[in-house]
């Protein structure tokens, strides 16, 4: 199938193509990572390099946070059909329809396009390419075998590239806009989830009960839709009308459904889980009912059996 190739976006910051490059950067001196890419779609320009341990939310949103302080808002992000980015139940019965990802840029009025497959996006998916090449020689020669040294060392890079591969843009007007007065980044970019609070102004949060304390009234506060926001370090806050709200934690539950992995995390959560030892099974006796009967032969060893029972039981 031929694609129909697009033209560049006319200003920087109009497009900003993201994505995540699964390799073994560093060549077995360190295990497999991951490397967030975000490649601005008028110039080619490198607007963001990090290497994580896997692509998740909260990776993404360090990236995002970083890039609006380092540029601005861009009009749009650019990215696959990832989980993050997109939620991928078809006819999904409850939620808003929105990733966390897609939430926060919503709320930082940006807009998040999919592409439907890899050569729609085609400059972050060639700056892969070019940097599994290139960077991975680059970490070699200086002999770099951690992600902390190779993210200390990837400004230097950027910097090497964009001078050689980045192209001017049709516009010299930046479409990057900055952020509103009450655009906090620590509060948008977070996890953030809707509950109702009960009669007793409780709710439930990963398996935790939380219980609200107000001054007023608790009838005014019951049925009430309060928003609970947790960032990177697991700190909780909950919110009524975008104000917080005092709480203590009433209990918490033992037992956790299981949670849905994606696959491009599944190496690195079966990584951390535990191994158990196995339970062995307790032998079963030989009073039990269904011992006392061989269906393969005839029945006397039946009735012996029977026999040995009645011993034991004298």
């Amino acid at each position: 199938m031929i694609h129909q190739l697009r033209e560049r976006r006319a200003r920087c910051g109009e497009l900003v193509q993201i994505d995540g490059s699964p390799h073994d950067w560093f060549e077995g001196r360190a295990p497999k990572c991951t490397l967030l890419v975000f490649v601005d779609d008028a110039t080619s320009r490198l607007m963001y390099l990090q290497f994580v341990a896997a692509e998740t939310t909260f990776n993404y949103f360090a990236g995002v946070r970083s890039y609006l302080s380092a540029f601005g808002k861009p009009l749009a992000f650019y990215s696959d059909k990832f989980g993050v980015f997109r939620v991928n139940i078809p006819h999904a019965l409850s939620g808003t329809g929105l990733t966390q990802f897609g939430r926060a840029l919503k709320e930082l009025d940006i807009e998040l396009i999919c592409a439907h497959s890899p050569q729609a996006k085609g400059r972050v998916e060639r700056a892969n390419q070019t940097l599994q090449d290139r960077l991975t020689k680059e970490l070699r020669l200086r002999a770099i075998s951690s992600l902390e040294t190779a993210n200390a060392y990837l400004p230097e890079f950027i910097a090497a590239y964009n001078a050689r591969f980045a192209v001017a843009p049709r516009s010299p007007e930046s479409a990057h806009r900055p952020l509103g007065k009450g655009e906090d980044l620590e509060r948008v970019l977070t996890l953030c989830e809707r509950r109702t609070l009960s009669k007793n102004l409780t709710l439930s949060y990963n398996s935790v009960i939380y219980q609200i304390k107000t001054r007023r009234p608790a009838y005014t506060m019951r049925g009430a839709h309060v928003e609970v926001r947790e960032n990177s370090h697991g700190e909780i806050t909950i919110e009524y009308k975008q104000r917080p709200l005092e709480y203590s934690i009433y209990c918490e539950q033992e037992q956790q459904q299981a949670k849905v992995v994606e696959a491009k995390l599944l190496q690195p959560a079966a990584a951390r889980a535990v191994a158990r030892p196995k339970q062995k099974r307790k032998p079963v006796p030989i009073t039990h009912p269904w011992r006392l009967f061989d269906f393969t032969e005839n029945s006397m060893l039946a009735k012996e059996r029977r026999g040995e029972l009645c011993i034991l039981r004298k």
